[in-house]
């Protein structure tokens, strides 16, 4: 019997790329609404023009509650929000950047499109940190907007892109670092335990863990599987995603147990 080869119908929610898809649509979402608290509203034609729309006494003289100074606009941007919606962002890139661009970043079939996504963050990088300089609205406006274009493109390459190359690896990881692309958003952190035990966790799960944990390795890192047999399997999908660019060590050869000591080597594979 061969293993299932994991086949999902488009465009429904049992399709992990569909999932994930909502999954990081719902967070650009969220950041578009925030970055546009902080987008300056354009006056309307006529306003303060005094003609039947009440913003004039009967002397003439301008209606203080409608009219606000170049230091009260500027000031409407206070700093604690522009703040708060810099922090956001800077937690969804990093959230980002440690699961889903770092997992396709050692895969030949997405380096590339990892490398492209680094440059388009480090111009994001640049908007956001005059997002974060802003002194008065005008600036914070134009910031946002720039920073709302280039996640606007983000978005679409990661869609489109990142989360179907992600799928088509072996093992199954996206789901796995979907979840974990959430756990950093919520302000958690990351299982970088030095050891994995997978005897307990169900049968399905078992490579997607692995291969998310690998995802997760430094150039030089390394931790150790535990199992209750030989994981040839795993091992062929490794060689099939990441040939060259992981270590295999048997710690320990069974028959009960078994452990394999699974690293990232310090060179990248030649291709």
């Amino acid at each position: 019997m061969t293993q299932s080869s994991g086949v999902f119908i488009q465009s429904t929610q049992t399709d992990p790329v569909v999932r994930a898809g909502a999954v990081i649509r719902t967070e650009y979402e969220r950041l578009h609404v925030l970055l546009t608290t902080l987008v300056e509203p354009q006056p309307t034609a006529g306003a303060g023009d005094g003609e039947g729309s009440g913003t004039g006494d009967a002397e003439g003289a301008p209606d203080r509650a409608t009219t606000a100074s170049p230091a009260s606009a500027s000031a409407s941007v206070t700093t604690t929000a522009t703040t708060g919606v810099v922090g956001e962002i800077r937690r969804h890139l990093t959230a980002s950047a440690e699961t889903l661009h770092a997992a396709a970043a050692h895969a030949p079939e997405s380096r590339l499109l990892v490398s492209a996504l680094r440059i388009a963050r480090s111009a994001l990088d640049r908007h956001v940190d005059a997002l974060d300089a802003a002194g008065d609205s005008a600036s914070a406006t134009a910031a946002a907007q720039r920073v709302e274009a280039v996640l606007s493109v983000h978005r679409a390459v990661e869609e489109d892109v990142l989360l179907p190359a992600l799928a088509a690896l072996p093992g199954g990881v996206l789901p796995p670092l979907v979840a974990d692309y959430e756990t950093l958003l919520r302000g958690g952190s990351l299982d970088t335990s030095a050891v994995i035990d997978v005897r307990p966790v169900p049968r399905e799960q078992r490579h997607p863990l692995v291969f998310a944990r690998y995802a997760r390795l430094t150039p030089g890192g390394t931790f150790t599987l535990v199992n209750n047999h030989d994981p040839k399997p795993l091992h062929k999908q490794f060689e099939a995603a990441h040939p060259g660019a992981y270590t295999w060590d048997y710690v320990e050869r069974g028959p009960a147990k078994w452990q394999i000591r699974i690293g990232r080597p310090n060179h990248r594979p030649c291709t």
